[in-house]
């Protein structure tokens, strides 16, 4: 059990491009910490972050998982760090918002391999979103084609200043063996235990290094007058004075420390854990914002404060049932502590407390301010939620919800696959809030959304099989419309005689297109009791079930006026029933005699891209009948483009725009208006689509 006070703690988030060595660092550092005996490995599906079928299927991490450590550092301190470690990839950047949601501090996790990839550039702008501290840390650097300059130029070029190599490298690819220290100007090698022993810096980097420290030293000393002055004087800061200084730069996010080394050989890693323990920031450095009705407020994160707890993560475990991972943001939080959740007004109680590594349970008797814990059983408390003392109102606002633009519709493939979709899907939401269920009502579907056709696909597979429900998918039904296309005048009629009470009713009838999203329109012309007035209702009500069940092409009826002008009844033989037929059979002969038009939904687009890229995705725009509305400069050096275009060519823009711009654009989309469907399209919007088993 791992134990440190609010200022020893630290909660740090891995984030990066997938595949750039986050989990293996996890690893690395947990070995390192001597938290487990052996390093798993993503390739063995062993590691202690991945242990979802789904990642260890895939090779990748599809959700944020915690794994602390305890760590002395090289001052002599004792820490807690709460490692984060978030997916790369862009599917389940839901993960990096959660994790940024708690954590005090970023490390960037790039490969000396690959450099600054797409994923890179995106995670670091959430980072910056979110005023986040940021350190890097240059990892694989005994990997062939390993180049730690190249990567730090990359850096900079991207993403600007304030990038500071705390460390350079002792040789590179296979011939890596250690680490120049800037800060204490001193070599570090590392035996093949990963243990590091002092060695002078080899002449091949000593000017590199030396030129560096000077810089590093000028850069931290002229941010503080009195420390300017000592130095000018000649009294050159300790490597101790250097840390304190840089910390506070760390915490404003002004300087973003650079360090390197290699989680398969452990070179670098403890001294990666010292520096995130000494220049790293605690929860007490960081207040958190909080909401009460509309002020904001700064919440401390003292242990005697009044206990206060955020739910930035919730699980479902095969053994538990629901476990919400929360963050103590003030206060002590001890098990038998009944909160109130301050959105809900729900009292929970705070039940068998514990500390997760990956999917390991280490029980705990209390959690202090700043701290990561879970909790079983929640049930009134989703993510997002905030717990309190009752006489705490406050609000935490969370993450932004992110867009979900691919969706599937469901099909339960048994009767009780049936009556356990609804809860299901409920709790797969529960779990992750960047899923969405939509019912339509017009079309009857269930509709997962998510942000792309992975991150639906890994939802489906979990669906069966932690809830076992199985599930068939077809793709989401566009709302077409249809509308007269032109007026016309006609007799609706119903006329049965078979002996005893029959059916008459006419009504007469002025049909007419109303301008694209008027709705529908009925007006009652009649006069002179040809139709008595307690039938009107009645013919006003079948015109509507006629718009409703569909024009020729099967598609609901919108934009339409409908003017009952004229009818005739018979005392014994008119009733509702026949006026509703009678209005509805009008409508479909107006609809036979004048013709519809399909309707189809038209979304307003707006695309953020590489300005270079900007052609590729103009051509792809007018490709898939759209027109383009206005291109515009961002100041990030972007294009945003915006366009109208049809919903149902929008299906799978999401997939088709990464592929088209490398994973760098971006695009939200909102429903605009109806327009006219072209005549050519309508037989392939008909056309129904088999379903896809899951």
């Amino acid at each position: 059990m791992i134990m440190a006070t609010t200022p020893r703690i630290r909660n740090v988030a891995l984030v990066g491009h997938s595949g750039s060595g986050k989990t293996t660092l996890v690893e690395a550092l947990l070995l390192r910490a001597g938290d487990i005996t052996r390093a798993g490995r993503v390739e063995d599906g062993n590691t202690v972050c991945d242990f979802e079928a789904e990642e260890i299927k895939r090779g990748i991490s599809l959700s944020l998982a915690v794994a602390p450590f305890g760590w002395t550092a090289s001052d002599g301190e004792s820490y807690k760090v709460n490692l984060i470690d978030t997916p790369g990839y862009a599917d389940f950047a839901g993960g990096v918002d959660a994790a940024l949601s708690v954590a005090d501090l970023a490390v960037l996790v790039v490969s000396a391999v690959d450099g600054v990839e797409v994923g890179t550039e995106a995670v670091w702008a959430q980072c910056a979103a979110a005023g986040i501290p940021r350190m890097v840390f240059v990892t694989k650097e005994d990997k062939a084609r390993a180049d730690f300059h190249r990567v730090l130029d990359q850096l900079r070029a991207t993403f600007g200043a304030g990038f500071a190599p705390l460390e350079l490298p002792l040789g590179e690819e296979d011939s890596f063996r250690g680490v120049a220290d800037v800060l204490t100007d001193r070599g570090l090698a590392y035996d093949v235990d990963g243990r590091r022993h002092a060695e002078a810096i080899p002449a091949s980097v000593a000017d590199e290094e030396h030129r560096l420290h000077d810089e590093l030293t000028e850069e931290i000393v002229s941010g503080d007058d009195e420390q300017l002055e000592r130095y000018l004087a000649g009294d050159v800061p300790s490597p101790a004075e250097l840390e304190r200084a840089l910390a506070h730069e760390v915490l404003d996010a002004v300087v973003f420390p650079v360090l390197v080394g290699s989680s398969t050989t452990g070179i670098g890693i403890d001294r990666l854990a010292d520096l995130l323990c000494e220049i790293g920031p605690s929860p007490a450095d960081r207040p958190t914002t909080v909401f009460a009705g509309r002020e904001e407020i700064p919440v401390a994160a003292d242990p005697k404060g009044d206990p206060l707890a955020y739910v930035f993560r919730t699980v479902v475990d095969p053994f538990v049932g629901q476990v919400s991972l929360f963050k103590v943001l003030s206060g002590t939080i001890a098990n038998e502590d009944r909160l109130v959740n301050t959105s809900t007004n729900t009292e929970e109680r705070v039940h068998g407390l514990f500390h997760l590594r990956g999917k390991e349970h280490q029980l705990i008797d209390q959690v202090a301010a700043g701290d990561i814990a879970a909790v079983a059983k929640l049930a009134g408390s989703p993510t997002g939620s905030a717990l309190a003392r009752r006489s705490t109102p406050v609000r935490v606002v969370g993450p932004d919800p992110r867009p979900t633009p691919f969706g599937l519709a469901l099909n339960p493939l048994t009767q009780a696959d049936d009556d356990k979709l609804s809860g299901a899907l409920a709790r797969l939401c529960a779990e992750d809030p960047s899923l969405v269920v939509e019912r339509t009502g017009l079309n009857s579907q269930t509709v997962l959304r998510g942000i792309g056709d992975t991150h639906v696909a890994v939802a489906l597979e979990r669906l069966a099989r932690k809830f076992g429900v199985n599930v068939v998918t077809e793709p989401v039904r566009i709302p077409f419309r249809e509308t007269i296309a032109g007026p016309a005048d006609v007799e609706g009629k119903v006329k049965k005689q078979s002996g005893g009470h029959g059916q008459y009713a006419v009504a007469q009838l002025r049909v007419s297109p109303l301008a694209r999203g008027a709705g529908s329109e009925f007006v009652d012309k009649v006069v002179g009791g040809a139709i008595p007035r307690n039938f009107i209702p009645a013919v006003e009500r079948g015109v509507t079930e006629a718009m409703a069940a569909g024009g020729p092409h099967g598609f609901p009826v919108v934009d339409v006026r409908v003017e009952c002008y004229d009818g005739k009844y018979h005392s014994v033989d008119s009733s509702e029933m026949a006026f509703r037929t009678a209005a509805a059979h009008g409508l479909r002969e107006a609809m036979r005699s004048a013709g519809t038009v399909v309707l189809e939904p038209i979304s307003l687009l707006t695309v953020h891209v590489p300005a270079g890229l900007q052609g590729d995705v103009l051509g792809d725009l007018s490709a898939r009948r759209g027109r383009i509305n206005s291109t515009t400069s961002l100041a990030d050096g972007r294009h945003s483009i915006q366009a109208m275009v049809p919903e149902a060519e929008l299906a799978r823009y999401v997939l088709d725009l990464r592929s088209l711009t490398g994973g760098r654009g971006v695009f939200e989309s909102v429903h605009d208006h109806y327009d006219i469907l072209p005549e050519p399209l309508v037989a392939k919007v008909t056309s129904p689509q088999p379903p896809t088993p899951h």
